[in-house]
């Protein structure tokens, strides 16, 4: 008997599936840590912090963090065995120009979780314990949460175009032929998502500062983004 699991087809629906299962963990708890957490915490008393800050957000953060690693490894698996298979030429198509337009904001969201975010929470976590244990508070512990917080908010405001051209690279069909311009396309991206990391690295909250800019600007991104595809394909 044949199984539909046991082919290169099977093992492709697997990365997926696993895909989609890690990234719900990994989003799901990014979701919570902007739309929950925050603003619980900023309503909380300093008991109540520091009980999340100590026993909470180490454990949040811990499937936070590997489920993001999990879902940039399946997905990457599930690409290269479809890139193997097709050729490079299957990515200058409608399916490619989403799913790499997808890829890769959520390669730079993995990349602000395990270089940005985790090291500055360890830091506030590592304050918080030591403050609750009676010892003088890390001048630093401050500065760290902010560099987390604009980190995560803009992975939030990326996370609205990711899931876009996602679910996109397989349900919105747009129109490519010989005359559409990939490698403008790729330009364009790297200006427009370059300039906003940048911006979460060195830069302000601006309009992130409150969780309805950051739903605003994920959405406004998501539009320009599929304007510039539309116009450059």
């Amino acid at each position: 008997m044949d199984l539909a699991l046991f082919n290169i087809d099977g093992f492709l629906f697997l990365m997926r599936w696993l895909h989609v299962f890690f990234g719900i963990i990994w989003i799901g708890h990014l979701y919570y840590f902007n739309f929950t957490q925050g603003a619980y915490m900023a309503q909380a008393d300093a008991n109540a912090k520091s009980s999340v800050l100590q026993k909470l957000l180490p454990e949040a953060l811990w499937w936070f963090r590997w489920g993001a690693m999990f879902t940039l490894i399946t997905g990457l698996i599930y690409i290269g065995i479809r890139g193997h298979m097709g050729g490079v030429v299957m990515f200058a198509t409608s399916w490619g120009a989403c799913i790499m337009a997808g890829m890769t904001l959520g390669i730079i969201m993995f990349l602000n979780v395990w270089l940005v975010i985790w090291p500055n929470q360890k830091v506030v976590i590592a304050n918080a314990v030591a403050v609750a244990a009676g010892q003088p508070a890390n001048p630093a512990a401050a500065v760290s949460s902010g560099k987390a917080l604009l980190a995560s908010r803009t992975n939030t405001m990326f996370s609205i175009p990711m899931l876009f051209f996602m679910a996109g690279a397989r349900h919105l069909p747009l129109r490519t032929d010989e005359n559409s311009n990939f490698m403008m396309l790729t330009i364009a991206y790297a200006i427009i998502m370059g300039a906003l990391e940048l911006n979460a690295i060195k830069g302000k909250l601006g309009p992130l500062t409150k969780v309805g800019g950051v739903i605003h600007m994920g959405f406004i991104l998501t539009i320009v983004m599929y304007v510039v595809m539309e116009v450059l394909l």
